[in-house]
Parts: structure tokens; C-alpha cells; sequence
């Protein structure tokens, strides 16, 4: 059982987490949980360490931001013993959680659960701080904002548990944002390379990497509402779902810029002397449209980055323009990528062509389009975010009852 930062918001919510850790012991289950820091702590120790030096010691660094999740963890425990259930808290290096020595980004590479597992199956609740490990420095090491929920998976894998439970402040995944759109229903079982497409692409219910480990682990998820007794998603193998449907979920995201290099020369190893050092600069590259040439010289190069990286990306390409000779760069700032998931594209035709047909009649323009095989992406403008979602939702029929 996972539970998230507003899930250990306050006192009374971490009275709510041990009643529900509780109800699972009482019901014959050997429990494990694993908590987040309480809402906000991270972000206050993150300032505090910016705060005191800039140009920190990334080690120190996690030293301080580590601290919230041991917080939490002890006043779980504290609380289930107050409760009558025999608990205890564990961080990251007492159970050892064995991380990379990227320090503030680190890698789960291995865990020790022999004493854990022992304590768990003995019917005491281990009670795990999460983000956190042990690098091969013997100092301890965090997993990146988000890791708490890979801890979590990376604690079921070991542990060998029937299920993780993800308790979040949603009561499990929808079809598409139910804030934008009021049809949208709540998917009762998602196959573990949808949920990686749609995390991936903007949902952020689940964090990536912990759906990457559940995935290759074999871990069945499920997300579910601390604050409500409702049943959630489980996110689980392809041969759990029996009926898939043509398309089970759109996302969308607007944390992408468009940057297109005007008269490009159309000529071998033009295409890796653009993406070289961006690459080289950590910098993502998603879509890459290139038009093709109608004299064979110079064509337009489109591809798009993260939001965040547009400054680099663009002074990155500046300081190529001489070398590779093209004219000019024009960015755009202005779109969003909304894309159509589902595993029924494998054994189905005219997913596309529904996609296409769908905005065409809605007058939204599509700028870019990128494939897999259980995934459609286009870049719309901005603008048409919400009309777009609203359309595509209806068109692939997954409208639900308005509440």
C-alpha cells in the first residue's frame, strides 16, 4: 500500500492511512507501506537546501530532501500502534534499498528483503520511507521527484506481494481528463503498455518509471482514492483484460514547443548534425517531420522538445546555423500533443482515419503526427486543446453518463 503526499497531508489523514492499513491487517493481509513525504515538505526542504547553497553538494542534498519521508513514515507507525497494530518504520538503507550513485536521481539496482519479509509474513506492518535508498557510497540516495511510487513497486516486485496498491487524491484512471471533459469515465482495467503510453504522454496519475518496473516485474497496480471507498484501475498483464477496447484513453500535453529549421540542406548527415548535440545536451527530441525536397536542396527540418528545454534547444541550433547552413529558426510555443491509446489498434483499421475525420470536422488543424502501435499523437494549437479532446472522446465512443 502506497500512499502519496496529500494522502500524509496532516494528522488527520495519516489517521485515515492507518485506518485503512488497519481494515487490511484485520482482513488477513501481510501489509506493507510505503509513504511519501507530507504535502509541500519537499518543496519547503528543496528551498531550504537551494537556500543555503546554490551550488550544493549533491549528496547533502539528499541528506535534507530524504528527511520528509522518514517524518511520515515515523508518524504512520506511531499512529498504527496507537491503533493496536504491531508496526515499525524502515528507510531506505535499513532494509537496504541498493540505488545507482546518481545522487539526487538515482537508480533502484537491487534490495535485501530477507529481514523485511521475515518481519512482514510475521504480521508486523513495515512501514517504508519511499524516494530514497543507499548508493554505493553507503550514503543515502533519492530517487527523483515521483520515486516513491517506483519504491513502492520496486518493495512489491521484491517482496513477491499479490498487489500494489497506489492510494492518490484520484480514484483511478480515466479515459481522458474528466476536468475538461464531462463524459469521461473511469477505466476498470488498463493493460501496463497503455498506462506507460499515457503516463508518458501527460497523465499524471502514475509516475513513468514505476509503471516501466511494474511492467517488466510483472506487479499488478492498482490506484485508488484515499479519501474514498470506491473501486479503482488495476493495472495489470493484457491477458486480465477480456474485452479491449479500439481505443481506452486520450491524453494530452502542453509542456511541448515546435522548432522548425527553415531551408535545411537536404544532404547526408544533415539530420545528425541537428540532433547530435541535443542530444549531447540531455535535451528529449519527440516528433521529427521532415519535409521532402522538391530540387533536391534544401527542405524544412520540424521537431519538437520539452517546454522547459526551449531556450537550450534554440541556442543549441544558433550556434549550428553557420556550420550546417540553414536559414532561419521559427518556434512556437503555442501547441498541444493530443494523443489516442489502445491495444485494439494492433487488430483494428481506421483508428487514424477516425482521429483525422474527427478534427477535420471541428476545423482544428494538425501540425505534426506521430505512430506507434498502440498510439496516435498530433500537435494541435493550444487553443483547440480542450475542442480536440472533447471531439476525439465522442468519436471513439467513450462518452460516459453525465454527472
Amino acid at each position: 500500500m502506497k500512499f502519496g503526499g496529500t494522502s500524509v497531508g496532516d494528522l488527520e489523514r495519516i489517521e485515515n492511512v492507518a485506518t485503512r492499513v488497519k481494515a487490511a491487517v484485520d482482513a488477513g493481509d501481510n501489509v506493507a507501506v510505503v509513504v511519501s513525504a507530507m504535502a509541500g515538505e519537499t518543496d519547503r526542504l528543496v528551498s531550504l537546501a537551494r537556500a543555503a547553497s546554490p551550488m550544493h553538494d549533491a549528496r547533502e542534498y539528499d541528506v535534507i530532501v530524504s528527511s520528509g519521508e522518514q517524518v511520515s513514515s515515523g508518524l504512520v507507525a506511531m499512529t498504527l500502534q496507537r491503533l493496536g497494530v504491531n508496526a515499525r518504520s524502515w528507510m531506505g538503507w535499513q532494509i537496504p534499498m541498493h540505488t545507482s550513485g546518481v545522487h539526487g536521481a538515482a537508480r533502484i539496482l537491487d534490495i535485501e528483503p530477507a529481514l523485511l519479509k521475515e518481519r512482514v509474513t510475521g504480521g508486523q506492518v513495515a512501514v517504508v520511507a519511499g524516494f530514497q535508498g543507499i548508493g554505493p557510497d553507503g550514503r543515502v540516495a533519492t530517487l527523483g521527484r515521483g520515486g516513491s511510487d517506483t519504491s513502492a513497486v520496486a518493495l512489491a516486485a521484491a517482496l513477491k506481494a499479490d498487489r500494489c496498491d497506489i492510494y492518490t487524491d484520484v480514484d483511478g484512471v480515466y479515459t481522458t481528463d474528466p476536468r475538461i471533459v464531462a463524459g469521461a469515465r473511469k477505466i476498470s482495467r488498463i493493460s501496463y503498455e497503455e498506462m506507460l503510453e499515457m503516463a508518458s504522454l501527460g497523465t499524471k496519475v502514475l509516475q513513468t518509471r514505476s509503471v516501466e518496473l511494474a511492467m517488466k516485474e510483472n506487479v499488478r497496480l492498482q490506484v485508488l482514492s484515499s479519501f474514498a471507498n470506491e473501486p479503482g484501475t488495476l493495472v495489470c498483464g493484457e491477458d486480465e483484460i477480456v474485452e479491449q477496447e479500439l481505443v481506452t484513453g486520450l491524453a494530452y500535453t502542453k509542456a511541448e514547443t515546435k522548432i522548425t529549421l527553415i531551408g535545411v540542406p537536404d544532404s547526408p548527415g544533415t539530420s545528425a548534425a541537428v540532433f547530435g548535440p541535443l542530444a549531447d545536451a540531455n535535451i528529449n527530441v519527440d516528433m521529427i517531420i521532415q519535409n521532402i525536397s522538391e530540387d533536391g536542396t534544401q527542405t524544412d527540418m520540424t521537431f519538437t522538445v520539452p517546454v522547459a528545454d526551449h531556450d537550450r534547444a534554440i541556442a543549441a541550433m544558433d550556434a549550428l546555423q553557420s556550420d550546417i547552413g540553414f536559414n532561419r529558426i521559427v518556434s512556437d510555443k503555442n501547441i498541444s500533443k493530443i494523443s489516442v491509446v489502445g491495444i485494439g489498434m494492433r487488430s483494428h483499421a481506421g483508428v487514424a482515419a477516425k482521429m483525422f475525420r474527427a478534427l477535420s470536422e471541428k476545423q482544428i488543424n494538425i501540425q505534426a503526427i506521430s505512430t506507434s502501435e498502440i498510439k496516435i499523437s498530433v500537435l494541435v494549437s493550444e487553443d483547440y486543446t480542450e475542442l480536440a479532446l472533447r471531439a476525439l472522446h465522442t468519436a471513439y465512443g467513450l462518452d460516459g453518463p453525465q454527472t
